[in-house]
């Protein structure tokens, strides 16, 4: 029997198409943005970390290809027997990918510093490799407690935090890049923008993702014949890249993943607290895509991350794979099945032929960044489209910590940077750099910068504000005893250093921050004490909260 809902085949025989039109938009447009971090992540493999080039092109990207194969094939799978399952032709696959934030993690966190240690980036290498064998093994467990924590914690709570996220450390960064070389990032930027939020088609259905980076490629090489050199594209840079063409298949690194395991103690102190991050933000990923229509579940999800996630780990990638935030964007751009697999195969071809080297020099990376800045745009505001407009306070709350964890890394960064520079120039002598960046951090809050406060507030930002958006979305529905939970959690969470600290632990026996611990108990009584006395006494009338604070 037929049916005329949108979207849906209503046969009981119905056999999901695995390619459509839109799947080339998403196509392009996820697989530029996969590009991208795998640009990002060979730099800093090649120029942070100075591994040399044979271990990089022919041991960790090779064994990335396939764990990240892996993934997108899984995830088209899923697709297609949920597709399979409602009859649907507009079920979209869920994104996935290296997790961009674990990607600067591992890296600066532990194989940076253990490699400075040794002198040895194959001692970094290795570190990497055991704090993805760990990372796996707590998604893995995590994938049977998540569903529990998806069915208690309000929606708002879940995507309020991912919206933090995806404006923060996501949309800003492409933002910036497109500023710094308007005449290629604002140009493609309107290109991307006309087409996917405006819906215009361009000539022959070419996506608009391929569009952008035509015309980022034209500008950027044309600008080379007037000695502009925008984008720093240069034939001498695509001739050095051909030398890393070559043909390399993952290899079992069992020795090296073992051999990390000197470095436990290190490793483990980081590794918990953001293995729960994972959780979370999976979680998180999930509920996005449910909000958008497609319902996947979360224990496969989280147990198939960190199955992927082990196999690349024991053949030598020392980075962990997530479920992407953006399915609502590349669903709305069209994608469905597709998309995903064929990223897949991308990934292959540009990881085991040594390609990766070669974009970097043809295509200028601010011609990709207005997709990110598009990603970010969407799921910022799918937060508020796809919750009840009196959550929208607790969406903004859930907003804030990362709002303080990204002001505290622009800080951190330039401090870092303004130190070593004054080092290299023989303005301050090395004993001195430590006394002289605590009193730089003293100074701030005489100029309005409130540098401990960004610092606790940014701790553990996506924990934090997924406890402060459920916490303010159960007081806005009068849910007081909820409300308590929440901030008790909160103490607990604090207590621990998981939220709201720097390091997980119990400090000096009080915590890592007691005093936001023993105000998150404190207010976790009060609203304990308070769904108690019961709300519907008159003592607690409910108005409707107004829009906007009457006029005096």
């Amino acid at each position: 029997m037929s049916t005329s809902m949108t979207g849906t085949a209503g046969k009981a025989d119905f056999k999901p198409v695995l390619w459509t039109p839109g799947d080339w938009n998403a196509f392009f447009g996820f697989g530029t943005n996969i590009l991208v971090n795998m640009l990002v992540l060979t730099g800093l493999l090649r120029f942070v970390l100075k591994m040399p080039d044979s271990l990089v092109f022919g041991r960790i990207l090779p064994a990335l290809g396939l764990m990240m194969c892996l993934s997108t094939f899984y995830y088209a799978w899923l697709a297609y027997r949920l597709a399979q399952k409602t009859g649907r032709t507009d079920v979209c696959a869920l994104p996935s990918g290296v997790s961009v934030p674990h990607m600067f993690i591992v890296t600066f966190v532990i194989m940076l510093p253990i490699t400075i240690k040794t002198g040895d980036p194959m001692k970094g290498w290795s570190a990497g490799l055991v704090w993805v064998f760990f990372q796996s093994f707590i998604l893995m467990i995590g994938g049977f407690i998540a569903p529990y924590i998806r069915r208690i914690t309000p929606r708002a709570a879940l995507l309020g935090t991912l919206a933090g996220v995806s404006v923060t450390f996501i949309a800003m960064r492409p933002a910036l890049e497109m500023y710094m070389t308007p005449q290629i990032g604002l140009v493609c930027f309107a290109i991307i923008l006309i087409s996917w939020f405006g819906g215009v088609k361009y000539p022959k259905g070419i996506p608009a993702g391929l569009v952008a980076i035509a015309v980022g490629m034209i500008i950027a090489w044309g600008s080379n014949l007037f000695g502009l050199g925008l984008g720093g594209l240069s034939v001498k840079g695509v001739g050095d890249a051909f030398a890393n063409f070559g043909f390399s298949v993952p290899l079992p690194a069992l020795g090296q993943v073992f051999s990390g395991f000197e470095f436990l103690g290190i490793i483990l102190v980081t590794a918990i607290p953001f293995g729960i991050y994972d959780l979370v933000e999976a979680m998180d990923n999930v509920e996005s895509a449910e909000a958008a229509g497609d319902e996947y579940p979360t224990t496969r999800v989280l147990t198939a991350d960190g199955v992927v996630s082990l196999i690349g780990c024991l053949m030598g990638n020392p980075f962990i794979n997530a479920v992407y935030i953006g399915h609502p964007g590349w669903k709305a751009m069209g994608g469905r099945i597709g998309y995903s697999a064929a990223t897949g195969i991308m990934v292959v071809v540009l990881s085991w032929f040594g390609i990766i080297s070669v974009l970097l020099a043809l295509v200028p990376v601010v011609a990709i960044s207005p997709i990110l800045l598009y990603i970010g745009m969407l799921i910022g505001a799918q937060a508020f489209q796809t919750t009840p407009i009196k959550h929208a306070p607790a969406i903004v709350l859930a907003l804030t910590p990362h709002l303080a964890a990204w002001a505290k890394l622009q800080i951190d960064t330039m401090l870092a940077a303004t130190l070593g520079a004054a080092q290299t120039v023989g303005a301050l002598a090395p004993d001195k750099v430590s006394a002289v960046k605590t009193a730089a951090i003293a100074s701030l809050p005489q100029q309005g910068v409130f540098y401990h406060g960004l610092e606790v507030l940014g701790g553990g930002s996506i924990l934090a504000g997924l406890v402060l958006g459920a916490m303010g979305v159960f007081v806005i529905e009068r849910d007081f005893v909820k409300a308590s939970a929440f901030a008790f959690s909160g103490a607990v969470l604090t207590y621990f250093g998981f939220m709201h600290g720097e390091a997980v632990g119990i400090g000096g026996g009080l915590g890592v921050t007691p005093a936001v611990a023993l105000a998150y108990a404190v207010v976790a009584a009060g609203f304990f004490a308070l769904g108690r006395l019961g709300t519907s006494s008159d003592s607690f009338s409910h108005p409707e909260m107004p829009l906007a604070a009457p006029a005096e």
